[in-house]
C-alpha cells in the first residue's frame, strides 16, 4: 500500500507540473533565443523550474519501470522527459554559441553582461582570455605594435572595429498572441504595421526588440 500511495503521489506531483505553462514558457524562450541576433535575458526561473521537472519525470519512469507499468505508459512519460531535455539543452547550447560568437563585445556591454546567468559569465570571461591568449600567440605577436590589438585594426582606429556584434536590423519571423493594434516600426516616415493576433510577420529585430522583450512578440 505504501509503495502505491508513494507512486500516485509521485504521479500527482508530475500531473500538477506537467499542466502548468512552463512547458510552452520554455519552448517560447527556445525560439526567441535561436532567432533573434543578440543574446536576451536568460530566464533563471523557469530553467531552475525546468530542471526539476525532468528531475521529477526522470524518478517517474524509474518508477514505473520498477512497478511494471504499461510499458505505453512509460513511453508516454519518456517522450515530455525527452522533449524537454532536448529544448533546455538547446536554449542552454544558443546562448553558449552567442556568447563565444560575441565575447568582446558582450564583456564591454553593460546592458547585455547582466542578460547571462553566473555560470555564462564565468564562461564568457574564460572565452574572453583563451580568445585573446590565441589571438596574441598564433596572430598578433607576429605583427608590427601599432596592429598587435585584439579589437581594433590598428592604433589609428577610433572605435572598436574589430569585435563582431549581432545584426539587430536582421529580419525575423514574429508573431503576436493578441491583438496591437498599430506599431510605428521607426522614426524614417513609414507607415504602421497593423499587427493583429496570430499573423505573422517578418520584420526587422531593431524595431520589435522591447515587444519581443516585453512578451508581447514571439519570434518564430
Amino acid at each position: 500500500m505504501e509503495s502505491g500511495s508513494g507512486e500516485a503521489s509521485a504521479a500527482d506531483d508530475y500531473e500538477s507540473l506537467i499542466s502548468t505553462t512552463d512547458a510552452e514558457l520554455l519552448k517560447r524562450a527556445w525560439r526567441n533565443e535561436k532567432a533573434a541576433p543578440e543574446i536576451l535575458k536568460f530566464e533563471l526561473n523557469l530553467v531552475q523550474r525546468s530542471r526539476q521537472q525532468i528531475q521529477l519525470m526522470e524518478e517517474m519512469v524509474d518508477d514505473f519501470n520498477k512497478n511494471g507499468v504499461d510499458p505505453l505508459t512509460v513511453s508516454l512519460y519518456q517522450m515530455d522527459l525527452d522533449r524537454t531535455m532536448f529544448l533546455l539543452r538547446s536554449y542552454l547550447r544558443t546562448r553558449l554559441q552567442k556568447i563565444e560568437k560575441y565575447v568582446f563585445h558582450i564583456n564591454k556591454t553593460s546592458e547585455l553582461w547582466n542578460r547571462l546567468s553566473k555560470q555564462e559569465q564565468k564562461f564568457a570571461n574564460r572565452c574572453d582570455g583563451d580568445l585573446k591568449h590565441h589571438l596574441e600567440q598564433s596572430v598578433l605577436s607576429k605583427l608590427p605594435d601599432q596592429y598587435q590589438s585584439h579589437v581594433r585594426q590598428s592604433a589609428a582606429s577610433e572605435d572598436d572595429d574589430m569585435v563582431p556584434e549581432p545584426q539587430l536590423d536582421t529580419y525575423v519571423v514574429c508573431r503576436s498572441k493578441r491583438h496591437l493594434g498599430a506599431f510605428q516600426l521607426d522614426d524614417g516616415g513609414e507607415e504602421p504595421v497593423n499587427i493583429e493576433a496570430d499573423d505573422l510577420y517578418a520584420l526587422p529585430y531593431k524595431s520589435i526588440k522591447p515587444l519581443v522583450e516585453s512578451g508581447q512578440i514571439d519570434l518564430v
